[in-house]
C-alpha cells in the first residue's frame, strides 16, 4: 500500500514535479517522511487527495452530516415562563 506521499508523486508523474510544485528541491521531498503542513493544502488542490489523507494527524476525516432534529422546538421552555420578569 502506498504512502499518500507517494500517492501525490504519482499524481503528478514524478517527486520532481511534486517539488517545483511546491517550491523546494526534489532532495527536500525524497527526505520527507510525511508532507510538510505548509505543503498540504498545496498538494491536496494539484493531486486531489484530501488534506485529511496526506496528514491525518493534522486534518480529521469529514464527518458526515448528522441527521436532521425533527423533534418539534419546545418554545414555551426556551422562552422561559410566561409573564416574564415582575
Amino acid at each position: 500500500m502506498k504512502t499518500p506521499l507517494e500517492r501525490a508523486a504519482e499524481a503528478v508523474k514524478t517527486s520532481a514535479k511534486l517539488a517545483e510544485i511546491c517550491g523546494v528541491t526534489a532532495q527536500a521531498v525524497s527526505q520527507w517522511t510525511q508532507v510538510p503542513v505548509k505543503h498540504v493544502l498545496t498538494i491536496e488542490r494539484e493531486t486531489g487527495i484530501p488534506r485529511h489523507e496526506l496528514r491525518p494527524d493534522i486534518y480529521p476525516p469529514p464527518r458526515s452530516e448528522p441527521e436532521a432534529d425533527t423533534r418539534p422546538c419546545d418554545t414555551e421552555s426556551a422562552a422561559g415562563p410566561e409573564g416574564g420578569a415582575g
